[in-house]
């Protein structure tokens, strides 16, 4: 008999996210999947061509069917916008989930920020009895903090009280690295085999070079240090652009940041690059689709990946090392924890301390001087790497095994 998964997810298609590959892997290997999930406003908080507050309301994806429920927009990405985006989607989607077919084996949350995201998928498995499976990519309350800084201690008890209930309550968890298991295992009491670590996979085209003419026409005859993805707090792109002025004015004339994406510290970052005078230092490009990032990453000499000094946040391994690797170019990372230990691992890059901007403008230094057959193979490590510990063919059935299985 056909098996069948209800995924609960605040941010869907049209919105640049994994799960919207991971749903079109489970129904190509046969499990009917419905989707509960909001309306599409991420990252800028407006709605996308098509959408608004009045829906549409159910669609379908890649064979899937998807249903959605009401959130405030997080228009402007002020801490008062976010706050109520994200306790208006769990409100709203926990009414809608009347609506679902229902007959599913298994209930799956692709759990970002916010922790509540996992709080519809919880009911509904409860009251129908079948296992639930949360996929902890934004620890709560630390992913929390590294966005809004919240001082009062009681909201701070409040949170840390209702995110460890939350997990808790979860059949299975799955976490993206070892630490975090440990962690997640140490707050539920959960034993290990209750909390799998499976890794973000990335899509098989972004390991297909996309060479664009234009791109090469704009940003040719400079050494593009490209990043891609959202633009918040938790990336420290601050330091990050500091290191890259630094490094320029320390003999790395061409080297260029080429940031692809959007979010809430896009308006900070661009005052930063007018405050420190240097034009040519980085482009703010925009977000694209996430099926044409592999011609920035065709364009990249070097791949960024940085992130905030905060403890917790290297217990993540962000998803887009996945694609970087995939690109087989080498990693600039600038990060601690278990990201920073796959870079080194492989080979296929240079690491340096969270929001340390001097080691991070000497690795730019090095990476720039370096001969590009060195580079290259370097480049080469990253994919080996990519190949052995993040193929989706190999994730996809991990992921589908213990959702359904808890194997």
């Amino acid at each position: 008999m056909q098996k069948r998964i209800l995924v609960v997810t605040q941010h869907f298609w049209p919105e640049n996210f994994r799960i919207n590959d991971m749903v079109a892997g489970f129904v190509q290997d046969g499990v009917a999947v419905d989707v509960l999930c909001g309306l599409p406003n991420y990252p800028k908080g407006e709605w996308f061509d098509g959408y608004s507050e009045n829906g549409p309301w159910e669609q379908t994806y890649q064979g899937a069917g998807v249903y959605r429920a009401k959130e405030i927009p997080r228009k402007g990405n002020t801490g008062l916008r976010i706050f109520l985006n994200y306790v208006s989607w769990p409100w709203y989607a926990a009414k809608e989930l009347h609506r679902l077919p229902g007959g599913y084996d298994a209930v799956f949350c692709f759990n970002t920020s916010p922790v509540l995201m996992c709080w519809p998928a919880l009911r509904y498995a409860k009251k129908h009895k079948i296992p639930f499976t949360n996929y902890v990519l934004d620890i709560w309350p630390e992913n929390l903090y590294s966005v809004l800084p919240v001082k009062n201690r009681f909201l701070r008890w409040v949170v840390q009280t209702v995110s460890d209930r939350l997990y808790k309550r979860a059949d299975r968890l799955i976490a993206m690295s070892v630490p975090l298991q440990k962690r997640l295992c140490e707050r539920t009491g959960k034993p290990e085999s209750a909390v799998a670590v499976i890794p973000q996979y990335c899509e098989d085209f972004y390991a297909v070079p996309q060479e664009d003419e234009a791109l090469r026409q704009r940003f040719g005859g400079r050494f593009n240090l490209v990043f891609t993805g959202t633009l918040t707090p938790a990336q420290s792109l601050d330091k990050v652009l500091r290191a890259v002025v630094k490094a320029r004015k320390s003999g790395a004339s061409t080297l260029h940041l080429l940031l692809v994406g959007d979010g809430m510290s896009r308006a900070g970052l661009q005052a930063l690059a007018a405050e420190l005078n240097d034009a040519d230092a980085v482009t703010f490009y925009g977000s694209v689709p996430a099926q044409e990032v592999p011609k920035f990453t065709a364009l990249a000499d070097a791949l960024l990946i940085s992130l905030a000094d905060i403890p917790d946040l290297g217990m993540t391994i962000p998803g887009k090392l996945a694609s970087y690797m995939a690109a087989g170019k080498p990693v600039v990372a600038a990060m601690n924890g278990a990201g920073a230990e796959a870079v080194q691992q492989s080979g296929g890059g240079l690491v340096s301390a969270a929001c340390d901007e001097d080691a991070l403008a000497e690795n730019l230094l090095s990476l720039c001087a370096m001969p590009l057959p060195e580079r290259e193979v370097m480049g080469q490590k990253a994919k080996v790497y990519y190949e052995k510990h993040y193929r989706r063919a190999e994730l996809l059935r991990r992921l589908e095994t213990f959702i359904l299985q808890g194997e």
